[in-house]
């Protein structure tokens, strides 16, 4: 379920189709975002989830995945 939710808000915000998001998905490397893109997310993810990223989080997140993981932990 939060692999979902993160998938739509990624899809939703950077335009992306459904299919290309899966939890291997490298944020920079296959999906095209920068490193503003990824901290645009990481505020959404924040919002959504009601948490917060640390700045030296956003820094190991790479993937889908490390989202996922990192709100299931928190």
């Amino acid at each position: 379920m939060v692999f979902e939710k993160i998938k739509a808000i990624i899809c939703e915000q950077f335009e992306l189709n459904a299919d290309k998001v899966t939890e291997d998905s490298n944020l920079i490397g296959d999906l095209g975002l920068d490193s503003l893109d990824v901290i645009d997310l990481a505020m959404s993810v924040e919002d959504e989830f009601d948490i917060e990223v640390p700045d030296d989080a956003i820094d190991g997140i790479k993937t889908v995945g490390d989202f996922v993981r990192f709100v299931e932990e928190h």
